[in-house]
């Protein structure tokens, strides 16, 4: 059993795809499959059902996965004690964000690669969900998320942004005249938002249910810009951060009130903290930038 056949095992079991995972360990297909029918041929059994169009773990590939993934951790881990008796900082770090966002993470990757570039940096987008869960299962080191009005027990997080969530129409909308909505009256209007899994999007449905209500959602996109141009073409009400609701000729903004709402962006990683060195650099550099 070879340490570079359970790394295949583990890449195809997390893509779902030899495709994909030979291209992210950067080996041709055929190698792929090669080394993990050795590696069945070795335990006995079949770890991946290949019939599917997506493929998927056996029973017994299901109970092996934990055991390969512990395997490559020790051995990684092993590799990072040697790195940090030598003074030699390298290895990986994961960072996921929110699609849009007004943090300067490139800024902040860009010096720690500077300081430390032997150290190898993956960026990925998503919802402030599914990030979260990247987070949980180990998958990101650290993210760019909202965490809703309950933060999650088992994330730590550093507040990088603090601002209002507010009402956004077109100038010429019958709403324009006025300076703020109560959250009630947003059930009469159609509205567009940020989709589900979305820091401000929960924020809102939270609110909506404690006032005994779900809000009519007629347009939903991933980017707050977007929701924007639609407001200002008269579709219906954004629900905005406060900055760019103020900050664009073709919207009124109203401060939603009674209750007022607010959202958080931070940088979140696991309670138990980063594993790595790399990632426990990338974490310092973090907390420096972003004031805590």
């Amino acid at each position: 059993m070879e340490l570079r056949q359970l790394e295949y095992f583990v890449t195809v079991a997390e893509e779902g795809s030899f495709t994909r995972a030979a291209e992210k360990v950067h080996v041709a297909q055929p190698g792929v499959s090669a080394q993990i029918r050795r590696l069945e041929r070795e335990l006995g059994q079949e770890l991946l059902d290949r019939s599917g169009r997506t493929v998927r773990l056996t029973d017994v590939g299901a109970a092996v996965l934990p055991y390969a993934r512990a395997a490559l951790a020790a051995v990684a881990g092993a590799r990072l004690a040697v790195d940090e008796l030598t003074g030699l900082l390298r290895g990986r770090v994961a960072v996921g964000m929110v699609t849009s966002h007004n943090v300067d993470l490139p800024g902040l990757l860009a010096r720690f690669h500077q300081d430390h570039p032997a150290v190898e940096i993956t960026l990925a987008e998503g919802n402030s969900d599914d990030l979260v869960e990247s987070l949980r299962d180990g998958r990101l080191d650290g993210a760019i998320v909202s965490l809703g009005a309950t933060p999650p027990p088992d994330l730590d997080h550093l507040v990088v942004t603090d601002e209002a969530i507010a009402a956004a129409v077109a100038v010429d909308h019958e709403l324009a005249g006025r300076p703020e909505i109560p959250l009630g009256q947003l059930r009469e209007h159609p509205l567009i938002s940020l989709p589900p899994g979305t820091g401000i999007r929960s924020h809102l449905d939270a609110a909506c249910a404690r006032a005994g209500f779900a809000p009519k959602i007629a347009f939903e996109a991933s980017q707050p810009v977007m929701l924007a141009q639609l407001a200002g073409r008269g579709l219906g009400v954004a629900i905005l951060p406060d900055s760019l609701a103020r900050n664009r000729a073709d919207l009124h903004p109203l401060t939603i009130v009674r209750p007022g709402l607010r959202g958080q962006l931070v940088f979140a990683w696991r309670s138990g903290g980063p594993v790595s060195p790399a990632a426990r650099a990338l974490l310092g550099r973090a907390r420096r930038e972003f004031g805590a």
